[in-house]
This record gives structure tokens, C-alpha cells and sequence, in this order.
């Protein structure tokens, strides 16, 4: 969760009323949010160890600071003047406000247009203007808190959006979005006061320079690129480098009144996210308040003209019941409207006869995502203390699946025969599924992923024997001398277009195997056919009376412990994945019923272990545990 550090004083004047510590503490639960620490400057230096006579001449300002937690999506509250706003309208104090795009006098948007070039590095760009703002040190500190926030978090270290602002008065319009050779880019940075560098020159000076250490980890995110983003304006003044520094010339000052805020982004739909709530929450210091003036962003390539901020504000529903449901309280659906007000989701109101809650969903709250999402707002607004305990009306008693009951007993008893588990990735290539093992490729069988991020997760695995096949080629450093043994017990997902869950047809099914291998000096098919006589006796399964006879052990059987009616064999596999005549499938039956296959054990084939490039002959088996249960 993102930690907020604001002033105690400045936080309770923004608010209009002033709290004892347990007071707001009380409220910050009351609101959903945390009340971490109360500290200050001085406490800070001297929690860090400093010295009393070295506080003395630091001159640490003793004025409580709050950190308050906030939630991960609540991004319009990560500077004061949003978390102020939003709790005085939760306490009722201030309603919602409306936010507009407001015309420029001149009757002309000013207008940026993105070059072709941009495409490879940074392709999006939004943008709005602030007019008439009114700043004083703390509301300027505030404004760059902000921005450091959201880079931190929904921007992801400026790797998916940058945040840039400028002093409109120094600037000249219409604005130019491309991307150039770093040479070719030559301005005084922010962090210069007259010291002009080409970009490739500022890049290598902020990875050197110690006074710039703040900077340092943003610059691999465009360093080795051919081509830099850059803002020009009409002038060819630039505005900023993003996403590493802004120019010096256009910086926001003290009395800057007119502020051009600028997002570049790898993604369109957060950088509108990102804009919207700059805007909505610094937009109440202009002259007009709430009001924004909008900017048109014209992509050259395509033609398109975008104007932003979009200021998104959309409807979303929710039953009325299923929000009570989901709390566990009986509200009438008409104080839940009141409720959704105090939550920023004003105007709401009741449709469908009551049944379901219509609410306004504000730029500020781009977390509303789903009619879940609206009843825990509801349920902050009634308040978590305010729900009465009750005593379930069902009784049930937790317990282990039998399945995942069944997988942990033999985990334990394969591994005391002296194999090591292992837990491998459940994406592999198309390759590594079907054609490493020799066999076809067949995606009647395979999930396969739409988007995979890259070639080693193109499908869901049908098959564990790859991913121990992976664990035996990164360990070629460890002794075979007496056998390496692994084992997993783990899930494929196989195609079914008649499997239904919770009354929908997924498409696709889970399935429990057990696989495992050994690997030494000799092939150890012995090794595997002796593990799969174990976990056929763990498994309470008796063997057909004719593979009995071919057992040295054969008399031992009649103390078997078995289930009646489920009986096992094994007989020769053709299986393409086996060295020829030294396989073998494994037939399962129940009473009188028809063996069915559900797994097979044998030596690999050469041409198997030299695509996994393992050097020692393997065995491995490979079985359905949910056909044993």
C-alpha cells in the first residue's frame, strides 16, 4: 500500500476541523484507510541514530507528520488535497465536485502533434491545461508529491506513463511530440541552471553524477534506444525529455499561473488515468474551480485527433441485494444511495424497482470497476464496526480436498524412496510440449495462449515430463553418479468443451498427475517399474493375476492391502517418447469393467534427451492419479 506523508496541521486545516490522535485514527478506519505513524523530521533523524549534537545543528523541524496507508487503486488519494476532499465529502461536509472542460478564450485549443517516429519508444501522449492557478510552497511541494507518487506507483517507475508540467507563459503552441537521434536533442535540463547538454551526454551525466542519483534508475528505460521522445514547442524550445527530466526553461515556479501538464505513456489507458486525476485534484486551485481546459493531441501517422482529458465519468449498477449479501447487512436501498454519495458516487439513484442501485462513477475513481467494487464502498459508508456478529445459519467443518489429501500422502512416501520434488512452470512452448517428445503437435488437446509474452508460453502443458526434463538439463553440475531422482505431483490442463463449472462451460479442464525420473550411470527402468508397483500398492490397487505371476515377490501379494474392484497391469507401449521395447502403459480397470490407459513409464528416447541436451540415460513414468482415487 502507498504510504502518504503529510503535515498533521495542513491535513486537519484542509479538512476545517482538528482531531486528538485517537480521533483520527478512529476516522482514517472509519474511512478505509490506516493511520501508520505519527512522527516528524527531528523523531526520523533520531530514530536513525543521529546524534544529539548534530540534531541540534540540523535544525529538523519537530512538526508532526501523519503516514497514512492508502489503498493500492485509490489514486486521487495520494496527496493531501485529495484526501482531504474525499473526507469531507465523506463526512458530509462538502458534496462531490463537478468537473467540466472549460473552452480556451481565444476560442482555438492549443494542439501537439505526435510524429510517426514515437512509435518505437513512447507512442501515447495526453495532455490538458491548468488556468489561472493560484500556488504557494505547500501547494507546489504538494503538486511534485503527487506526480513522485503516481510515478512510484500506477506509472510503474515511469516505465508505462511519465508525468510532465510546465509554465504555460514560457512556452509557445502548437507543441511537437516525436523522437529523435539523442544528439540532435540539446536543452538545459531542470536539474542545470545554465549548463546545456545533448541527451546521450545527460544520460551518461545523471548514471555519474551523485547530485543526480534520483534520476540514475530511470535512465535504462531509454538509454540504449536509437531514438529519444521529445516536446518541442512552436519554437523549438524543449519542454521535456520524458521520461527522465524536464527543460529548465519551462519549470513551474511559485508564480506560475498557467500550467501545461503533459503524460507520455507506453499505455494510452493509464496515462488518461494518470491526467484525469492530476487535474481533477489541482483544478480546485484555479480561478475558476474544477474547471480544466482540454488540449487536442493529433497522431500524424493516422490522422486521428484526440482531445484530452477524457475526464471519464460513466454509470455502473449493482444489486441491492447482492451488495447486502455480499456485506453481510440488511440496508434499504434508499440509504445505500446516501451511502454511494458519501463515497464520491454521487448523483446515485434506485432502478429497476428498487432492486438495483444506479451510482456516478468520477474521474477520481478509476478503482470502480465492478458491482463488488461499489458495495465495499457501501460497505466503508455504513461503516465496518456498524455490522452486527451473527452466528452462521450453516455449520461446516473445513477439510482437506481428497485429491490434494490423496497427492500429499504420496509426496511424503515417494520422497522417502528417496526422490526430490519439484514444482515446475505450468506455460511451455509448443515445441517443448508435443515436439521435444516426439510427438505431433496437437492444439485439439493444448490450451494455447492468444498473447503469450514470449516463446516458451505459448501453451498450457498437457504434460509434466518437460518441465522435469528442464530441471535435469540446468543441473548437469549435480553428481548422477547414484541416479538423480525427482518427482511432481501437479495439474495439466487439457481441452474439454463439455466441462462445466458452477453451470458454465469453460472449455478446459484440470487433470492430477503424478510424473517423475531418474537419470544416471544405467537407464533405471527397474528404478521407475518399482516406483510405479509402489504407488499402485500406496494407492490400495491390486495388480491382474496374471502380472502377479511374473513377479519374484509373487507369493507376497495375498498380504496386499487393496480396494475391491480396481486392478492394474501394465503392457508394451508404442509411445514415440520411449526407447523401442522398453516402454510400458499402464491399464487400469474397476470390476469387470475395460482396462483403460492412464499412464506410461519407460526409457526416453536419444533423440528426446539430446533436444533437452541431457547427457545420462533417463527413465521416466508418468500417471493419472484422479483415475486411482
Amino acid at each position: 500500500m502507498p504510504t502518504l506523508a503529510v503535515l498533521r496541521d495542513r491535513l486537519f486545516l484542509a479538512i476545517g476541523k482538528d482531531y486528538t490522535e485517537d480521533e483520527f485514527d478512529e476516522l482514517c478506519f472509519e474511512f478505509g484507510v490506516e493511520l501508520d505513524e505519527v512522527t516528524s523530521d527531528y523523531a526520523e533523524a533520531e530514530k536513525a541514530g543521529v546524534a544529539k549534537a548534530q540534531l541540534k545543528s540540523m535544525n529538523l523541524s519537530k512538526e508532526v507528520t501523519y503516514k497514512i496507508d492508502v489503498p493500492a487503486n485509490r489514486y486521487d488519494l495520494l496527496c493531501v488535497e485529495g484526501l482531504s476532499r474525499a473526507i469531507r465529502i465523506f463526512l458530509g461536509m462538502q458534496d462531490s465536485p463537478v468537473y467540466s472542460l472549460k473552452e480556451p478564450l481565444s476560442g482555438k485549443r492549443e494542439l501537439i502533434t505526435v510524429k510517426a517516429s514515437t512509435s518505437g519508444v513512447r507512442p501515447f501522449v495526453v495532455c490538458a491545461i491548468l488556468r489561472d492557478v493560484t500556488l504557494d510552497q505547500a501547494r507546489y511541494e504538494s503538486f511534485i508529491d503527487l506526480q513522485d507518487q503516481l510515478h512510484r506507483n500506477l506509472c510503474r517507475m515511469r516505465t508505462l506513463v511519465a508525468v510532465g508540467t510546465h509554465d504555460m507563459s514560457e512556452l509557445q503552441g502548437p507543441f511537437v511530440y516525436s523522437a529523435d537521434t539523442p544528439e540532435d536533442i540539446k536543452f538545459v535540463p531542470l536539474t542545470e541552471t545554465d549548463r546545456s547538454f545533448n541527451a546521450k551526454e545527460l544520460m551518461d551525466h545523471y548514471i555519474t553524477e551523485p547530485a543526480c542519483k534520483h534520476l540514475k534508475p530511470y535512465v535504462p528505460i531509454i538509454y540504449d534506444k536509437p531514438k529519444y521522445p521529445v516536446i518541442r514547442d512552436a519554437a523549438g524550445t524543449v519542454l521535456s525529455l520524458p521520461p527522465i527530466i524536464n527543460g529548465r526553461k519551462s519549470r513551474i515556479q511559485l508564480h506560475t499561473k498557467d500550467i501545461f501538464i503533459e503524460c507520455t505513456a507506453t499505455d494510452l489507458t493509464k496515462a488518461n488515468i494518470v491526467l484525469d486525476t492530476v487535474v481533477t485534484i489541482f483544478s480546485e486551485y484555479c480561478s475558476d474551480p474544477f474547471t480544466i481546459e482540454p488540449v487536442d493531441v493529433l497522431y500524424e501517422e493516422t490522422n486521428d485527433i484526440q482531445t484530452t482529458p477524457k475526464l471519464f465519468t460513466r454509470r455502473e449498477t449493482a444489486s441491492v441485494d447482492v451488495v447486502n449479501s455480499t456485506i453481510g447487512i440488511n440496508c434499504p436501498g434508499e440509504k445505500m444511495v446516501d451511502l454511494c454519495t458519501k463515497m464520491q458516487l454521487g448523483p446515485a439513484e434506485l432502478i429497476e424497482g428498487g432492486k438495483t442501485i444506479s451510482v456516478t462513477v468520477p474521474p477520481t475513481r478509476s478503482d470502480i470497476l465492478h458491482a463488488v467494487d461499489i458495495a465495499e464502498d457501501v460497505g466503508i459508508a455504513y461503516g465496518y464496526n456498524n455490522i452486527v456478529k451473527k452466528v452462521p445459519s450453516t455449520y461446516t467443518v473445513g477439510a482437506e480436498q481428497p485429491l490434494n489429501q490423496f497427492g500429499d500422502l504420496l509426496r511424503d512416501e515417494i520422497g522417502r524412496a528417496g526422490y526430490t520434488e519439484v514444482l515446475t512452470h505450468g506455460l511451455l512452448s509448443t515445441h517443448d510440449n508435443f515436439t521435444a517428445l516426439r510427438k505431433e503437435v496437437d492444439m485439439e488437446v493444448a490450451v494455447s495462449l492468444s498473447n503469450p509474452a514470449n516463446i516458451e508460453y505459448e501453451v498450457v502443458r498437457t504434460t509434466l515430463v518437460p518441465g522435469l526434463l528442464k530441471v535435469l538439463q540446468h543441473n548437469k553440475a549435480a553428481s548422477f553418479t547414484n541416479g538423480f531422482k525427482i518427482f511432481e505431483i501437479s495439474d495439466v490442463v487439457l481441452r474439454d468443451d463439455g466441462h462445466v463449472v458452477s453451470e458454465s462451460i469453460v472449455g478446459a479442464r484440470n487433470s492430477r498427475r503424478l510424473a517423475a525420473c531418474y537419470a544416471g550411470p544405467t537407464a533405471g527402468f527397474e528404478i521407475i517399474h518399482g516406483l510405479v508397483d509402489r504407488v499402485m500398492q500406496l494407492s490400495e490397487v491390486c495388480p491382474e493375476a496374471e502380472y502377479i505371476k511374473t513377479s519374484v515377490k509373487a507369493d507376497e501379494e495375498k498380504y496386499r492391502i487393496t480396494r475391491e474392484g480396481l486392478y492394474y497391469t501394465i503392457k508394451e507401449s508404442s509411445d514415440a517418447m520411449y526407447f523401442p521395447g522398453r516402454a510400458a502403459d499402464i491399464m487400469f480397470r474397476r470390476d469387470n469393467g475395460e482396462a483403460v490407459k492412464i499412464g506410461s513409464f519407460g526409457v526416453l528416447h536419444p533423440d528426446v534427451l539430446k533436444t533437452f541436451d541431457i547427457s545420462y540415460p533417463t527413465s521416466c513414468v508418468e500417471l493419472n492419479l484422479e483415475s486411482i482415487m
